[in-house]
């Protein structure tokens, strides 16, 4: 582990992307305390937050900076939600999308330009709805005498700190290390670790009125919080592995191919990304609600749609389900997998090359993604039934979805250093 460290900071161009990327957190972290102006800062107490199951989770996703309504406040989830949207119409839903989906680097620039367009338009609804939703929730004491000019300010303010979480993140990706948009995620997650543990500490000892069943609680939950780290890890390292045989060519004087190999399939190919969208779904009409607060009907959504009641954790579930299985096959493409290996050569034992031979990997891949589906779905809704029997602080959103995208990028950011090293002959954290 330490060898492994010091090869790290070996290799200069590895060393000066760790660095760039610790860089950018270190912004976003400085960016999450800056308020936003004429905002009275004196209305957010402890307390107040620990009641706000609404936001609670999109607190725990910007580390903190929800509660503190600061220039963050909205995070990066206007651009998750935008690039669903934009993923989901080059479907063949818009004829031009999909035509730029099939254009490689160049179609993908500009469907990430769409995204970006989309961002800043969702993160003036979303803006607009949490300050409209903060101020009614604290009586109207966070903005005194707001008028609609003021919240449009802040809905600018706020925007303009999406899209510069969203260039932040196109930077890590660029130059740093990971995937941008998903580091910024973990770190929020992270950041917000040790107020859950402080929360917990006061609940179970502090304010205990018995120490030793309070130990008891807290080692189940060590114990379940290590569970579901094993059970993540051991489903996102698991592949299935298709055999293939290439057949052999003669050209001119020599001879090629003859050579088996397998293609890799994981069981959660998706990774993390499902849980994600489905989060971000699924909080986009509560967001909405807030512009009608008083209406029955945005209650009701405000009250059944948080992720922790029975409906919304149905709705959640299938979202997972569905993203799972929608961002595996947009990423692995039998159709084309197939004509590529009949153009090589290249055939899977018992099996006809051509159409046969993307059934076989469409019915391979839909069985497996199932699996890491219900696996996902599963690891993302026990911990909230868990912390509900334990009767954990409100406060307390460290749940699975939070723990799924802590080890899965953390897991994809210890992938990408060990193709570093291993292209520079050093030994990573896996090989050994």
């Amino acid at each position: 582990m330490f060898k492994t460290v010091s090869n790290i900071w070996k290799v200069e161009d590895l060393r000066k992307r760790i660095l760039f990327t610790l860089f950018i957190l270190l912004v976003y972290r400085i960016g999450s305390f800056i308020p936003v102006p004429g905002v009275n800062k004196d209305v957010f107490t402890q307390t107040d937050q620990a009641g706000s199951e609404l936001f609670g989770l999109l607190n725990t996703f910007s580390g903190g900076a929800l509660f503190q309504f600061s220039i963050f406040a909205i995070g990066i989830m206007p651009y998750i939600t935008s690039s669903i949207i934009v993923q989901l119409l080059s479907m063949d839903v818009i004829p031009k999308f999909a035509e730029w989906a099939k254009e490689g680097e160049n179609g993908k620039r500009k469907l990430a330009q769409i995204t970006r367009y989309g961002t800043i338009v969702l993160g003036l609804v979303q803006g607009f709805g949490t300050a409209i939703g903060f101020n009614r929730q604290y009586q109207y004491d966070m903005i005194p005498g707001a008028t609609v000019t003021d919240y449009i300010m802040i809905a600018i303010i706020l925007t303009a700190g999406t899209a510069f979480l969203m260039w932040l993140g196109e930077q890590i990706t660029e130059r740093g290390i990971g995937n941008g948009i998903s580091v910024l995620i973990f770190a929020g997650i992270v950041a917000a670790i040790p107020s859950h543990i402080r929360s917990i500490y006061t609940a179970e000892f502090v304010d205990a009125s018995n120490i030793f069943l309070s130990i008891i609680k807290v080692v189940v939950i060590v114990i379940a919080i290590v569970a579901i780290i094993v059970g993540v890890i051991f489903v996102q390292q698991g592949i299935r592995k298709i055999p293939v045989q290439y057949a052999k060519r003669v050209v001119g004087r020599k001879m090629y191919g003859g050579q088996s190999t397998h293609i890799p399939l994981k069981v959660n190919g998706a990774g993390v990304i499902p849980v994600i969208f489905a989060v971000s779904l699924l909080m986009f009409p509560v967001t909405i609600a807030n512009f009608w607060s008083t209406h029955a009907w945005a209650s009701w959504v405000q009250t059944h749609m948080y992720y922790d009641k029975p409906l919304g954790m149905v709705l959640y579930v299938i979202l997972i389900i569905a993203f799972t299985f929608f961002y595996t096959f947009v990423q692995i493409n039998p159709v084309q997998m197939a004509d590529q290996m009949k153009k090589n050569g290249g055939y899977i034992p018992g099996i006809r090359p051509g159409k046969p031979t993307s059934s076989y990997i469409t019915r391979v891949m839909s069985r497996i993604t199932l699996s890491g589906a219900i696996f996902l779905s599963l690891i993302s809704i026990l911990p909230v039934l868990f912390g509900t029997l334990a009767d954990l602080p409100r406060d307390v959103k460290l749940g699975g979805t939070s723990l799924l995208i802590v080890i899965g990028v953390a897991l994809d950011t210890m992938k990408q250093i060990e193709t570093q090293l291993i292209k520079r002959h050093y030994k990573g954290f896996i090989n050994k």
